[in-house]
Order: structure tokens, then C-alpha cells, then sequence
């Protein structure tokens, strides 16, 4: 019996080049969801639900595949910090979150689009920030730009700098796919990494 199509429903290069870790052969769809958060909804709700609603929007198209949703938040202080847009409202994230600790939360989400089964996990990252000065926030996001990221930094780029301390159960997590997670459900689903 052939394996389902894996499908990665996102347009991260990120998490494409996480993905492409294990070697399984996997295609990439834009799931085209508002990633808004509901009003009073909790990060690590928030979270799940967008990374299942990322995974449903493109199963019509992938019918017989096994599709893979993720979505991260940012929270501080129980103020979510999303994908910040622009430089200035990076600059308001990063001056909040200096020296201190923020949760990054990972949902995961993997649909088998053919029996509509459906797993979700969600992996949580603790993030102690540097007590950064304006001018290194500034310089930071000149060099990088990380305006597509949850919490304005880039652990994978120059924002390993911005940051003192992770803790967490898996680094891929804070880069926006949790394999460790992901290989679990992918086994669950009689899928094999080796």
C-alpha cells in the first residue's frame, strides 16, 4: 500500500526546511487563513485552532494526504504577540520583552484528510529575552526584518542573539515546526521518518 502524500500547509520557508529534515517527500500549499486571534481566546488555544484550520483549508484539494498545520503565539503577560508587520510595531514588541520571559506557543496539527482524523498537539517554549538597549532592538531589525515572525525574532537567524535562555522540549518548536511532536503523530498514522 503506498504512503498518503504528506502536504505542509504553509508558505514558511522555515518550516519547509524543517520538514525537509526527515527526508519524507512533501509538497507545500498556501492555506490562506486569517491567522487573527479570537478576542479573549488563550494563546495556547489560539494556537491549535489555527494550526488545525491551516491543515482543513487545503485538505479539499488534497483528498487522500496526510496535511500538516502549524501555528505559533507569542504571549506575554497574557498579551499575545503575533507576526509583528513592520518595524515599528517590532520595536514595541521587542522593548516589552526584553530581559524578560516570554511563552512561545507551537500547535500542531496533523489531518488525515481522507478519514478526516485529526491529531493536535501543542509544544510550549519559554524565551528569556537579553535587557536589550533601543539601539541593538533597532540594529536588530534593520539587519533581519523578522516582520513575519511571532515576537519580532528569529532564533534561527541573528535573533539567537536577542536571547539569554530556551527551554523547551523541542529547539524546532521556536523556529515554527516541533518534529519531535510531528514524528510522533506521523507514526501514529503508520508513517515512518526511516
Amino acid at each position: 500500500m503506498p504512503k498518503p502524500a504528506l502536504i505542509l500547509a504553509s508558505t514558511s520557508p522555515f518550516r519547509r526546511e524543517l520538514l525537509a529534515r526527515l527526508g519524507l517527500p512533501f509538497e507545500t500549499a498556501n492555506p490562506g487563513v486569517d491567522e487573527t486571534m479570537f478576542p479573549d481566546e488563550r494563546p495556547e488555544a489560539g494556537a491549535l485552532r489555527l494550526s488545525q484550520a491551516k491543515a482543513e483549508a487545503v485538505a479539499s484539494a488534497y483528498p487522500e494526504a496526510l496535511i500538516i498545520g502549524s501555528d505559533q503565539v507569542a504571549c506575554l503577560d497574557g498579551q499575545v504577540f503575533g507576526k509583528p508587520g513592520n518595524h515599528a510595531n517590532a520595536v514595541r514588541q521587542l522593548r516589552a520583552m526584553r530581559g524578560r520571559s516570554v511563552n512561545f506557543f507551537t500547535g500542531l496539527c496533523l489531518l488525515d484528510a481522507s478519514s478526516g482524523r485529526c491529531h493536535l498537539r501543542g509544544v510550549p517554549t519559554l524565551v528569556s529575552f537579553r535587557d536589550l538597549t533601543d539601539a541593538e532592538i533597532d540594529a536588530y531589525l534593520r539587519k533581519e526584518e523578522p516582520y513575519n515572525c511571532a515576537g519580532s525574532a528569529k532564533s534561527e537567524g541573528l535573533g539567537i542573539a536577542l536571547i539569554a535562555r530556551i527551554d523547551g522540549e523541542d529547539p524546532n518548536a521556536l523556529i515554527g515546526l516541533p518534529l519531535i511532536a510531528l514524528c510522533d503523530l506521523l507514526r501514529i498514522e503508520n508513517v515512518s521518518v526511516f
